[in-house]
């Protein structure tokens, strides 16, 4: 399918071989294999990890570390076409990268960067983020996990976490709990006593992806368990918004991915005596979807453009998570009704994209948070509660 914009143009040298790498890996070990694995409800995280960090997608917007320390636009470009293969795939490396390495990158001590970033970038270790709960999602202020020290100045940690992905295969868990200082971030090892995972089966959305819960039953840690360099609700938003940052590109190409399968298949499939694309009303249904894809890849360049400039706020990434979602969720859907009975088939990608969507307009923010937020910054007024 034609780049009608030629939006791509504008990208650099690095940023267009960034580019063709991750689309040649995700045709070559995801697509094939993808369909199967959302039908059986598996993710091969412990096979692809060492894979995708030999391709330096793991942390790459970090530096130091093994990682590969390239700008915003790049990591971008890397969601996107990770997430035309699935998002499933791009959760597994939005999680790593952006929810597990960044707070012990930003946060953490020098030995915790030591002991865990080489191999996360390496795709040795694997992370998860602990924040959601299961009766605290959006208003993650009201948390209910709490760690306390004890006499010997260990940390005792209880309480649940719910919808996490990696969660049953991580090595390390990145957790937020209540303190009496306020929250706290800390690096768990999933071997831990008293820690375990359980993973959440029967989804309908995201099945070829790890998603799990944290229990801690009292989890004995060391004082040096705690991220030293940040406490209170910055901690686990300023993650969230380097998921979100990732989540704006990765939508795009999961968008994309539906557009040129119903281009493909109004160009092929005829009725009535010719192709259905040649039908005005399967026309418009196109060309509708690509403004819709258009307007969401100019906003995601454009975001880029403001984080590698030090510039983007989190209203920024707000808009750009509402409106590129919504939009890639308004493609998978149009192009689902254009591939008719074959578009609930795994034969296509269609459905596939479709219902993990449906997923990633819910996780790392609400529709209701992003608008809330936004009308916040419109009128000066918090309507949150």
């Amino acid at each position: 399918m034609d780049d009608l914009l030629r939006i791509d143009d504008g990208l650099s040298e690095e940023q267009r071989l960034i580019r063709d790498t991750v689309k040649t890996f995700v045709a070559d070990r995801i697509l094939p294999h993808v369909g199967d694995w959302f039908e059986e409800a598996v993710f091969p995280a412990r096979e692809l990890g060492p894979v995708l960090g030999s391709l330096g997608v793991l942390g790459m917007h970090l530096e130091g570390y093994g990682c590969a320390g390239l700008d915003a636009v790049s990591y971008g470009v890397a969601c996107r076409e990770l997430e035309a293969g699935d998002s499933g795939l791009r959760s597994f490396v939005s999680v790593q990268g952006s929810l597990a390495m960044f707070p012990i990158w930003k946060y953490g001590s020098a030995e915790q960067k030591e002991a865990w970033l080489p191999r996360m970038a390496a795709g040795e270790a694997i992370g998860c983020f602990g924040l959601t709960e299961p009766d605290h999602g959006s208003d993650p202020a009201n948390m209910r996990t709490h760690a306390k020290q004890d006499a010997s100045g260990d940390w005792i940690l209880n309480g649940a976490k719910m919808w996490i992905t990696n969660g049953s295969i991580a090595d390390v868990a990145v957790v937020w709990a209540q303190t009496e200082d306020g929250i706290r971030g800390f690096v768990v090892p999933t071997d831990t006593p008293g820690f375990s995972a359980p993973e959440i089966h029967k989804k309908m959305s995201l099945r070829a992806s790890v998603t799990s819960s944290l229990y801690f039953d009292d989890v004995r840690l060391p004082a040096s368990a705690v991220l030293p360099e940040v406490r209170g609700l910055k901690g686990p938003l300023s993650c969230l918004s380097e998921a979100r940052f990732g989540i704006l590109w990765g939508v795009v190409g999961a968008a994309r991915a539906c557009l040129e399968s119903a281009v493909d298949y109004a160009t092929t499939r005829v009725q009535f005596g010719k192709p259905i694309g040649g039908f005005q009303l399967t026309q418009e249904k196109l060309a509708w979807m690509y403004v819709g894809l258009g307007q969401s890849q100019l906003t995601a360049l454009h975001l880029g453009r403001l984080k590698d400039a030090g510039t983007l706020t989190p209203q920024q990434v707000s808009f750009g998570k509402l409106a590129n979602v919504r939009a890639a969720l308004d493609i998978a859907r149009r192009s689902r009704s254009i591939l008719g009975g074959n578009g609930i088939t795994l034969e296509y990608p269609v459905i596939r994209h479709m219902t993990n969507l449906e997923s990633v307009l819910t996780y790392e923010g609400t529709e209701e948070i992003h608008l809330l937020t936004l009308g916040r910054a419109l009128t000066g007024l918090d309507a949150f509660h």
